[in-house]
C-alpha cells in the first residue's frame, strides 16, 4: 500500500448511481460495450497515484495503454468523484490544436453575406472548444464577447458532467492526430492560458482542469510532449483484477462464471512469484466483460470441450486474426 496525502482518494472500485437509480450497487443493467458514462471503474495504486501527482504539479495526465483497458472510462468517473465539470474531444486525423481551444465558422459568416442580414463582428462566429469550456466557461458561453456587447448568440455547453468551478477534459486518442498538434497544445497546457485572436481577447482558467490524454500508441509521440505530461500506463489486467471488474458491472452472484472466463485470459499463476501473473494474450477487459455478459445474457456455461462456449469464445475472444494458421 501506497502511504502518502491524497487529494483523490477513492474506493478500489467506485460505482455511482444513475439519475433516478434506487441505490447503490453493480451497474450490471447499463452495462454496453465500451461504457462511456463514468458509473463504474476499478482503481490500483498505480491509478490512483497518477490522478494524484497529475493533480498536484497541475500537468496533463497522459494514459497509455491497449484499446479497451479503460483509459477513457478514467476521465469521467474521476470528474463524478469530484462531481466536477466534464468534457470530452476524440481526437482523429484531421484534428488540429487550435480545434480545442477554438474555432470560426466560415460556413456561417459566408452565408450571412450572401443574405440580407449581412456580416457581423467576428465574435459572433467563435465556437468555443472543449479546453476554453474547461479554462473559462462564462467567457466561452458568450463566444469571447464582452457582456455590454449585444446580439451574441450564446454558445451551448457540451458539459457532461456537474456544475463546479473546476472540469475534467478528455482528449480522446492523440496518437490520431498530427504529430503538430501536441506541441502546439503545450503553450495552452503548460500556462493554462490562451490567446482568441478572433475574439481579440485572452481566456486563462481560473481553476486548473485535470486533462486525461489517452494514446493507443498507434504513433509515437513527440519527446517534449511526454516529458510535460505525467504517464500511466495501464498494464494487462491480472486475473483477480479481471475478476473484480466483473463484479464491478455484474455483481456478485455469479463470480464462479467470472474466474472460469478469467482464466481463458491469464495463464496459471505461479504461486512462487510475488507479484500475480498478467494477461500475455491480447485480449482486453472489454472484450472479457462482453464474454461474460453474453454469458449471463444468453444462459451459456465455460465450458471446457463445449461446443457452444467454443462458439461464443470465438465471437468474443478469440478473433480470426489470432487463430491459429491465421494469417
Amino acid at each position: 500500500m501506497l502511504s502518502y496525502k491524497k487529494v483523490f482518494n477513492p474506493k478500489k472500485t467506485e460505482i455511482f448511481k444513475t439519475p433516478g437509480a434506487k441505490k447503490a450497487g453493480a451497474a450490471k443493467e447499463q452495462y454496453a460495450g465500451d461504457r462511456r458514462d463514468g458509473l463504474v471503474y476499478v482503481y490500483d495504486d498505480d491509478i490512483v497515484l497518477a490522478v494524484n501527482v497529475a493533480l498536484s504539479v497541475k500537468r496533463p495526465l497522459l494514459i497509455r495503454g491497449a484499446s479497451g483497458s479503460g483509459k477513457s472510462s478514467l476521465a469521467l468517473n474521476v470528474a463524478r468523484y469530484f462531481k466536477w465539470r466534464y468534457y470530452e474531444v476524440v481526437i482523429s486525423s484531421g484534428t488540429q490544436a487550435r480545434d480545442l481551444l477554438w474555432q470560426f465558422d466560415t460556413l456561417r459568416r459566408l452565408s450571412d453575406a450572401q443574405a440580407d442580414v449581412g456580416v457581423k463582428d467576428d465574435v459572433h462566429y467563435v465556437e468555443p472548444g472543449v479546453l476554453w469550456w474547461a479554462f473559462e466557461p462564462e467567457s466561452a458561453r458568450l463566444r469571447g464577447a464582452e457582456q455590454s456587447t449585444t446580439g451574441v448568440t450564446p454558445a451551448v455547453d457540451p458539459n457532461k458532467g456537474d456544475e463546479h468551478e473546476r472540469a475534467v477534459v478528455l482528449l480522446d486518442e492523440i496518437d490520431k492526430a498530427d504529430p503538430d498538434t501536441p506541441n502546439n497544445l503545450l503553450v495552452p497546457l503548460g500556462s493554462l492560458e490562451f490567446f482568441v485572436t478572433d475574439a481579440k481577447r485572452k481566456v486563462k482558467a481560473k481553476e486548473p482542469p485535470l486533462v486525461v490524454i489517452t494514446s493507443n500508441d498507434e504513433r509515437e509521440l513527440p519527446t517534449a510532449f511526454l516529458r510535460r505530461c505525467i504517464m500511466l500506463n495501464l498494464k494487462p489486467p491480472t486475473r483477480a483484477r479481471l475478476v473484480d471488474i466483473a463484479v464491478a458491472h455484474f455483481g456478485k452472484d455469479n463470480r464462479n462464471l467470472y474466474e472460469e472466463v478469467a482464466k481463458l485470459l491469464v495463464p496459471e499463476e505461479d504461486p512462487n512469484k510475488a507479484e500475480a501473473t498478467e494477461s500475455k494474450s491480447q485480449q482486453s477487459a472489454a472484450e472479457y466483460l462482453d464474454t461474460v455478459s453474453a454469458c449471463l445474457a444468453l444462459d451459456i456455461e465455460p465450458k471446457a470441450k463445449d461446443t457452444t462456449w467454443e462458439a461464443l469464445s470465438r465471437v468474443t475472444l478469440w478473433k480470426p486474426k489470432e487463430l491459429p494458421g491465421a494469417n
